[in-house]
């Protein structure tokens, strides 16, 4: 069984990020994201989702241990809302708080197929809840999806198996949210 831990960052929907994985036969737990990467490690995990958190926490410099699973992690990780854009100042691109923050459900424009969206649609909806986004993409990631208001919806790591995604694939107002968390349990299968 493929095992995947969510990192708690304090967002309201990390229990649905691990009820999610749960329901889709994954072995998963809650851990806080002070754990240590070598605990971590000796659990044998398969991978990680970076919840998302509090306004503003995905901007702050320091979030637990976070920058050691992504210093130090060669399995795949997804970060998601606060995770995101937590993930992309780590690798040298930029968040900022939202010209415009969405909340609701928005239009998913798909730009660049990749396994993450594989057998989704081009154009989904999916549910937001931000007021902070992505603006500059770091130089080793690749844009995979936008929205009319947040320009950096999805992005992929070029080298290593990280993805990060503003929007909320554990709610079920995004539609194929499901999908999505299936197709991340599919790449962390050793």
């Amino acid at each position: 069984m493929v095992k995947i831990y969510v990192v708690d960052n304090g967002g309201q929907w990390t229990h649905r990020e691990w009820r999610t994985l749960r329901d889709l036969e994954v072995d998963t737990k809650i851990i806080p994201n002070t754990t240590l990467f070598n605990e971590i490690i000796n659990e044998e995990i398969d991978g990680l989702v970076l919840s998302g958190g509090a306004p503003r926490i995905g901007l702050k410099d320091e979030l637990g241990n976070t920058a050691e699973y992504l210093e130090r992690a060669d399995f795949p990780i997804l970060g998601i809302c606060a995770g995101h854009h937590y993930m992309a100042r780590f690798f040298g691109g930029k968040a900022i708080p939202s010209e415009t923050p969405e909340f609701g459900k928005i239009e998913l424009i798909i730009l660049k197929q990749d396994p993450l969206f594989k057998g989704v649609p081009e154009k989904s909806i999916v549910w937001e809840s931000h007021n902070d986004e992505v603006t500059d993409l770091p130089d080793v990631f690749e844009l995979l999806a936008e929205s009319e208001n947040c320009k950096i919806q999805a992005m992929r790591h070029i080298k290593k198996p990280f993805y990060g995604v503003q929007f909320h694939p554990e709610v079920e107002h995004t539609v194929y949210g499901e999908k999505i968390f299936r197709n991340f349990i599919n790449m962390c299968k050793k």
